[in-house]
């Protein structure tokens, strides 16, 4: 193993709190009282894949995520009835914005120190490479290299976006393992020859959370956190 790489929302950050929070502030500016951050939060969601599969499909080009978080956002504040054209200009791309200042979860950063001494770190994300610098600088994640679907250009689980991955660090792709919270997410990495590592975030989409709570299949590794990884892998 030379390398491991992160899918990172949900994986390495919390989003729905995040989201959450960034909901609450904008609904509480508005006199927007009535309506739930959280449920905001999942409906906002609830648009990323779909989104990302008109790029993969081939429907439109590839097409970086905040582009895709804008659209969405519009879409999901047009679905809860809210008039966009009376917002202050700016306010849309604030809270659009939330998506590069999520929160780590608590392991997180121990963890990635860790494995930095020893092997390549680097985010798999969906997300596009300002997004994930930004969320580095805040949420203090070591990163030796920031990959994912801007670089690939394909969003996962493409298999462009983990083959490209070995051809930029020139490694064999099993010399890559996949660390994720979702177990589509490393199939698709498998399929590819990459090795594999799941650790399970039970409480992504909240409380009642019924997927990956457990992984689906006979994963390389399977871990407790970030530092029960770090264990396994020696560091």
């Amino acid at each position: 193993m030379k390398a491991f790489c992160f899918d990172v929302f949900g994986t390495v950050v919390d989003w729905r709190t995040g989201i959450a929070r960034a909901a609450e502030g904008f609904f509480s500016r508005h006199g927007l009282g009535q309506y739930d951050p959280q449920g905001f939060a999942d409906a906002w969601r609830q648009l990323y894949q779909p989104a990302m599969q008109a790029c993969r499909s081939g429907k439109r080009p590839y097409t970086r995520l905040d582009v895709l978080h804008r659209e969405n956002l519009e879409a999901t504040l047009a679905g809860y009835g809210i008039d966009i054209g009376a917002l202050q200009p700016g306010e849309l791309e604030a809270l659009n914005s939330a998506w590069h200042w999520l929160d780590p979860w608590p392991d997180v950063v121990s963890g990635l120190a860790r494995l930095k001494r020893q092997y390549i770190i680097a985010p798999a994300s969906n997300g596009n490479i300002a997004l994930m610098v930004d969320m580095a600088k805040r949420a203090q994640l070591p990163w030796d290299a920031i990959l994912g679907a801007e670089v690939t250009q394909a969003y996962k689980p493409s298999p462009q976006a983990y083959t490209r991955m070995a051809d930029i660090l020139a490694v064999a792709p099993a010399e890559i393992c996949m660390v994720a919270a979702h177990n589509n997410d490393l199939s698709a990495a498998r399929q590819c020859g990459l090795s594999t590592a799941f650790v399970a975030r039970p409480t992504e989409h909240g409380p009642g959370q019924a997927t990956d709570l457990e992984p689906s299949e006979d994963w390389d590794i399977v871990a407790r956190d970030f530092n029960d990884l770090a264990d396994q892998a020696g560091c």
